[in-house]
């Protein structure tokens, strides 16, 4: 046994060393390598880094001071490069002509070591290109290479490095390397089935780059002089994975990726699914792997099918996180009917909330294929934020010589781009003034209502800024918070104040000086995704008053701000009272309550006003618990108005969370009520078994709530799945109907299910069974007893059209609790 591993070690040895020079494919039209500090050249895996003395032409201040180490830090190639350093004092620019526009490489050597009165472990500094933060306060513990790429634009490429206050910078090595124009494209894909478009623009840091399966690829084996570590660390229960190489056998077709992508050392190994012999193994082999909170990534998935005997025998499934990124995977049809032959998926994540995140591989074997599954290799790179920081911190960025005069210009043009959007918005206030005075005048003006936290007809935000103005229903900027106020109600956006990160942005905890509580949700001005979402949040919840609908307090667009101020609620998302906190379990009679309270919110939403309007994005996490565990329907950024009288459907491009939505929604892309009643269904199962919609790390079957939750059901064995805390709790007669009720909002056809009156009377009848012995079972068909409807259900249905549907509501609740606050806190899953 020993032998064959070390004769199979022997010939991926062999074939790396065949494939090895293949690096002579591309050349670079600009390749800057610069061994600072050294007074000699320094060859690297075949590479030629000059001289500092030599490259000194490309730096600002060159008298710089030069360290050597006193002793050889290491014996490996790349080692060479750590032995000298440039130390910088002061602020200093490499200036590199560039001859050919387009993504280059941006390699950094780090390793600090002591020289003279220079302890480079201490160095605190800044390094930025092209107006790009790509390290901001860093500090080198040890070796390491930092790789980022931009794509260059203008003939010179800045690369400015800033020692931070009574610090000093160094560098071991810098690289500015062309890369190949088709390695990047300006498009990728992102959950659940959209894309991404803008990557040429972005700057990207390389966080990881993996050989799946294999041995460490170095730079000297790769065309584009890249490393691959081994992925065995990475694995979550390495015990679920085994490694295969056959690098002689992956075939690079034409139209295909190149030995650029990645090498054939690469595609040629991979980690499988340790299924053996049992055929039904069900389980998913999961890499887990450090991130940065707050940016989004590029993620690029590298298949070669090299496990497989002949054509139409792989089938498997990716995921990211908890969401499904590519399902019934079959490389060799997507590949033309080629075995072997290399293929790659580029996804652009969400912006990411946890700094873990997960990629994992599993067996699809709905279509009786034997369960197997394999990746390749990986590639995370980190892309810039909003203010062009790939660390975090967006910073001033001087980019040479003349930047002066840019920023001169910039300041001119943001002055004249000022009084232009000043005179387009006093024309707008005009228009809008007009246009409400003539609607007033028709009886239909749609003034918001501002909220009251003392009983009356207006609000005073208590702010020593906002001079006690009173917010009436008179002013159609009754809503309107000066931005100061928000800064004070958040103690400036305090981040211990921070409650929730999600899609639009991270929601502050509030106060106003009178004590009311706010959350306080502030987006990213420069996003469009987040302006859309900011402007229909306030089109929707302007329209709307109801008690199981979270209500909008105000909003603040000063300063290029998008800031939407909730109420607070106290007891946050339903989601955390059922699994992934401590917060304390819910009754069954509690969690009947807030499913009955949610229907009649999304009911309202559906059937309360002159179109119906469809939440799109129903969930745990969007169903908020006020201080008395009422709940409320929160998020409306994806809400969309539902079709005219003679229409059916929406036609809409399809946007929601993965393992809520509708799959007549995803796969026709025509969008109904009926969406949300399926959405809601998923919720309902929730509630019920107390575990998430979607968990990769669990069996094959379990993994999807919904699926596996139905099956139980149709076997008549819902109770088998239960939450455990609920065991023996739940009247059997409620716990049927409810189930039943979840079964038909699954169902797969939208004309099949429920709507949300039938929905909410089948959970006032189950939260009846569960209270009270009920004599007799009468028919519990909910489409048949639809006329019995409860009051509140026939008051929605019977309103006089031509009263405004947010006076209705205001008038017809007495117990309106207008205090106590909040909204959607939480957007968890992304978007």
């Amino acid at each position: 046994m020993k032998c064959d591993t070390s004769f199979e070690l022997f010939l991926w040895a062999l074939s790396i060393l065949c494939l090895s020079r293949s690096s002579n494919g591309y050349s670079p039209p600009d390749n800057y390598l610069i061994d600072c500090g050294s007074s000699t050249n320094t060859t690297v895996s075949g590479r030629v880094f000059l001289a500092d003395k030599e490259a000194s032409k490309f730096l600002s201040t060159p008298q710089n001071v030069l360290a050597s180490a006193s002793n050889s830090l290491n014996s490996s190639d790349v080692s060479q490069l750590y032995q000298t350093a440039r130390v910088f004092t002061g602020s200093t620019r490499y200036t590199f002509p560039i001859s050919q526009g387009g993504r280059h490489w941006i390699r950094l050597y780090f390793s600090p070591f002591d020289y003279e009165s220079y302890k480079m472990s201490t160095a605190k500094f800044a390094v930025s290109a092209q107006d790009f933060v790509l390290l901001s306060n860093f500090t080198a513990s040890g070796s390491v290479m930092k790789e980022f790429s931009l794509n260059v634009t203008s003939s010179n490429l800045v690369v400015t490095i800033t020692p931070s206050n009574n610090s000093f910078a160094f560098l071991n090595a810098i690289e500015v390397v062309s890369m190949p124009d088709t390695l990047i494209q300006d498009d990728a894909n992102t959950l659940p089935s959209g894309k991404f478009q803008g990557l040429l623009s972005q700057a990207l840091e390389t966080v990881w780059r993996l050989n799946m399966g294999g041995q460490q690829v170095s730079a000297m084996n790769d065309t584009l002089w890249r490393n691959w570590d081994p992925d065995y660390d990475f694995l979550v229960q390495p015990n679920l994975a085994i490694n295969v190489s056959k690098v002689g056998a992956v075939k690079y077709v034409p139209g295909g990726p190149t030995q650029d992508t990645a090498p054939a050392s690469v595609y040629g190994t991979a980690t499988e699914m340790n299924s053996g012999s049992d055929p039904n193994s069900n389980f998913n082999v999961t890499w887990e792997f450090d991130v940065d909170v707050g940016f989004r990534h590029l993620i690029r998935f590298h298949f070669c099918d090299i496990v497989s005997p002949s054509l139409n025998q792989l089938y498997f499934n990716v995921y990211l996180d908890s969401s499904v990124v590519i399902s019934d995977l079959d490389l060799s049809s997507i590949l033309e009917n080629v075995l072997a032959a290399p293929y790659f998926f580029d996804l652009v994540s969400g912006v990411s909330v946890s700094n873990k995140l997960r990629v994992s591989v599993g067996p699809y074997t709905a279509n009786g294929a034997y369960p197997n599954a394999i990746l390749n290799g990986l590639e995370i790179m980190k892309m810039n934020n909003s203010d062009g920081s790939l660390n975090g911190v967006a910073a001033g960025i001087s980019s040479g010589p003349g930047s002066g005069k840019k920023n001169v210009g910039v300041v001119v043009g943001i002055t004249i781009g000022a009084l232009i959007a000043a005179l387009l918005a006093g024309v707008l206030f005009w228009w809008c003034r007009r246009r409400q005075q003539r609607l007033a005048k028709q009886g239909l003006s749609k003034t918001w209502m501002p909220l009251s936290t003392n009983g009356g007809n207006s609000h005073t935000m208590g702010s020593k800024y906002s001079n006690g103005t009173t917010l009436s229903a008179a002013s159609n900027l009754g809503y309107r918070f000066p931005f100061v106020a928000v800064q004070e109600a958040t103690n400036n956006f305090d981040e211990s104040w921070v409650i929730g990160i999600g899609g639009f942005g991270k929601v502050y905890r509030g106060e106003l000086n009178d004590g009311t509580r706010l959350a306080v949700k502030r987006g990213n001005p420069r996003s469009q995704q987040g302006l859309a979402e900011f402007q229909t949040e306030i089109e929707m919840l302007s329209q709307f008053r109801h008690r199981h609908l979270v209500s909008l307090i105000g909003y603040c667009d000063e300063k290029s701000e998008m800031i939407l101020i909730y109420e607070y609620m106290e007891n946050g998302t339903l989601k955390s009272h059922l699994y992934g906190s401590d917060h304390p379990s819910l009754s069954w009679k509690q969690r009947l309550e807030v499913c009955i309270g949610s229907a009649r919110g999304l009911h309202y939403l559906h059937t309360g006003y002159a179109k119906a309007v469809i939440h799109r994005d129903v969930k745990s996490a969007n169903i908020l618990l006020d201080e008395n565990l009422m709940a409320k329907v929160a998020d409306f950024g994806l809400s969309k108005t539902g079709p005219e009288i003679d229409q059916t459907h929406v036609s809409t491009a399809v946007k929601g969370s993965f393992g809520y939505l509708d799959p007549e929604y995803f796969r026709r892309q025509q969008l109904t009520e009926k969406s949300d009643v399926y959405s809601f269904g998923v919720v309902l199962l929730e509630v019920l078994c107390a575990r998430p919609v979607i968990d990769p790390s669990l069996p094959r079957e379990k993994v999807n709530l919904a699926e596996w939750a139905m099956k139980w059901q149709k076997k008549g064995q819902l109770d088998q799945i239960i939450d455990p805390t609920l065991v023996g709790k739940i009247r059997p007669d409620s716990l049927r109907k409810f189930g039943e009720t979840a079964e038909k909002c699954l169902a797969d056809f939208g004309v099949d299910r429920p709507s949300m009156g039938d929905v909410l009377w089948n959970l006032e009848y189950a939260l009846q069974l569960q209270e009270a012995v009920v004599q007799g079972d009468p028919e519990e068909n909910s489409t048949n007893v639809i006329g019995e409807l409860s009051p509140q259900v026939h008051n929605f249905s019977n309103v006089d059209p031509t009263i405004s549907t947010a006076q209705f509501e205001v008038s017809s609740v007495d117990d309106l609790s207008m205090s106590k606050v909040f909204s959607q806190l939480v957007n968890s899953e992304g978007r």
